[in-house]
């Protein structure tokens, strides 16, 4: 993780204002949703991007495959571990 240096206080609404700088370098804009992560002691903002996470791993990539009309997003990870449930499924029918 990148330090960026900046610091801003939280409100009384509990709301913190992304430094525009920062905002055009990531591509976000207003009313861009936002996904919040915590991780250990880490509170971790990202440009939310629905079509792109997997449905088995959470996994957000480039790489994930979107199947039935985009209903189903999964990554590399996903798609084996449906392809390995699916065939013990199919070895005991």
């Amino acid at each position: 993780m990148k330090s960026t240096g900046m610091t801003r206080k939280v409100d009384e609404l509990g709301r913190v204002v992304l430094p525009i700088e920062l905002r055009r370098t990531l591509g976000i804009v207003e009313k861009d949703p936002i996904e919040i992560f915590v991780e250990d002691d880490k509170i971790i903002l990202q440009k939310y991007q629905p079509q792109q996470a997997c449905m088995i791993t959470s996994n957000i990539s480039d790489n994930n495959i979107s199947l039935g009309n985009g209903k189903i997003i999964l990554s590399p990870e996903g798609a084996e571990m449906i392809i390995q449930e699916l065939q013990q499924y199919l070895v005991r029918s």
